[in-house]
């Protein structure tokens, strides 16, 4: 059974307003709060995906009852993110267990978004652009104040981000043919992407 990483932590970010705490715990409490959640909820093919092992999270938003998050490791193993970020919506956090990614709604955590990017492999902020970025082997996903959106193909496996400017995320993206790693940059403002290596 797959293990979180205990040594993850909330990961505060300037410029983005938490309405919420959050706590990662060792493993299922004793004591539980009155409401818990499961996650992900009745996505296909994923019905076995609490037997890998989950991240436990007690989550309280600012005003109201704490609740208990049960959210479910996507891989076992290093070099896949795991923790707690905040994000650009003040009553959303990110949790990433193994790699698979949740917006979780604090206010309504029914509603909590099993994001499409799997596997997360790691995560950057981009607070003067108001957006967290995502980011898997081939592609970027980018959570904004009122959406997401995924960037378009960048690599043909494996990208490696270099730096957060502004609105520009720079980064290099694999090219198989040559065997190159090649640059790219991420518009956040414009949601356009130039270079990488993902050339057919």
């Amino acid at each position: 059974m797959g293990t979180p990483d205990l040594t993850a932590a909330v990961q505060h970010i300037a410029g983005f307003t938490e309405r919420w705490t959050a706590r990662i715990l060792p493993g299922q409490p004793m004591i539980a709060p009155a409401r818990q959640f499961v996650f992900p909820q009745a996505v296909p093919g994923e019905e076995d995906a609490l037997a890998r092992g989950a991240l436990w999270l007690d989550i309280k938003p600012e005003g109201e009852a704490n609740f208990l998050a049960q959210c479910a490791l996507g891989f076992a193993g290093s070099g896949l993110a795991t923790g707690v970020w905040a994000t650009p919506r003040p009553q959303t956090l990110l949790a990433v267990a193994g790699g698979y990614g949740y917006l979780i709604d604090t206010t309504a955590p029914e509603r909590t978004e099993f994001l499409e990017q799997r596997p997360v492999v790691a995560v950057h902020a981009a607070p003067s652009a108001n957006a967290l970025v995502l980011v898997g082997f081939h592609t970027a996903l980018v959570v904004t104040e009122n959406d997401t959106w995924m960037s378009p193909r960048l690599s043909w496996e494996g990208i490696a981000i270099n730096g957060v400017e502004g609105h520009h995320v720079h980064g290099t993206g694999w090219h198989m043919p040559s065997d190159r790693e090649l640059p790219f940059t991420l518009d956040l403002r414009e949601r356009t992407a130039t270079g990488g290596g993902f050339i057919p």
